[in-house]
């Protein structure tokens, strides 16, 4: 099934870590916003790594200097599983680049991070790091080492 994102990427002049996606997944695509399935562990990822309750996430990320987008803007998706992407395009990620303060890029998964590496390898020259997915599907990776893994978002935040 084509699908196009639908979500607009989450940023502004004073963002300063890129967290990137591969493609909206089913439910954050019918609920209009990102990582929202129910068992993806995104959220309560970052709850924990920043030790507070998040209730508006998009100040969440703002107050934290985090910009939000995927990869992809359309492609050929079953459902939401990335292993079936075909005949993908990719977002604008420049123009968050150009508009923003972005010192280091992350990639929630190795989708991402290959979709990355293709389409702005040599376009983008900013550090990328690939973290573990947090999506149910990813289910042999442990709560407790996401979060430790994920710990890495706010060293950079704290570093810049």
């Amino acid at each position: 099934m084509k699908v196009k994102h639908n979500l607009d990427p989450i940023y502004d002049t004073n963002s300063e870590i890129l967290i990137l996606g591969s493609m909206p997944s089913e439910k954050s695509r019918e609920q209009g916003f990102y990582y929202a399935h129910p068992q993806n562990r995104f959220w309560p990822t970052l709850e924990r790594v920043f030790n507070e309750k998040i209730d508006d996430k998009k100040r969440f990320l703002l107050d934290k200097h985090i910009a939000l987008w995927d990869i992809l803007k359309v492609c050929d998706i079953n459902k939401s599983s990335d292993s079936s992407i075909k005949k993908e395009k990719p977002n604008n990620i420049k123009k968050i680049i150009k508009e923003s303060n972005i010192k280091v890029i992350f990639t929630t998964g190795k989708t991402a991070y290959k979709y990355y590496q293709k389409y702005f390898k040599d376009k983008i020259h900013l550090d990328v790091i690939c973290l573990n997915s947090t999506s149910p599907a990813n289910c042999q990776i442990k709560d407790v080492e996401l979060i430790e893994e994920y710990k890495i978002i706010k060293k950079y935040l704290d570093y810049y």
